[in-house]
């Protein structure tokens, strides 16, 4: 032992735990596709949260409007579908400009959102 030593170093873009003899190391590294999901999730949290404070119903059908914002676009295009279903949305829109929407920000992106009940 007086010839060893051992020693950790973290590994770029890997986070490892360590604990009774055992080793896990996660990947934390996000890619682009990863990015687009966890960008949609807050999106619909976020429509949610308006569409409570607006007091609709649970099964009320919406259209949502989106203020276009660069990092957002991409994944509200690439995960439309999702975004729909999970938040009863007939119609998603993005565009230029919107008046009278809620503003919401999350990491480096702030928008404007409006929801209109069908």
């Amino acid at each position: 032992l007086e010839d060893v030593e051992i020693t950790s170093s973290d590994i770029e873009g890997w986070l490892v735990a360590n604990q009774s003899g055992i080793t896990v190391a996660l990947d934390v590294t996000l890619s682009p596709e990863l990015k687009k999901e966890g960008i949609s999730r807050e999106i619909v949290n976020r429509i949610q949260n308006i569409r409570k404070e607006s007091g609709l119903e649970v099964t009320d059908r919406i259209t949502i409007e989106i203020a276009s914002h660069s990092e957002l676009d991409d994944a509200l295009k690439t995960n439309e579908h999702y975004i729909k279903e999970e938040t009863l949305a007939d119609l998603l829109t993005i565009t230029q400009y919107l008046d009278n929407g809620t503003i919401i920000e999350f990491d480096d992106i702030a928008t404007s959102i409006k929801i209109n009940k069908l």
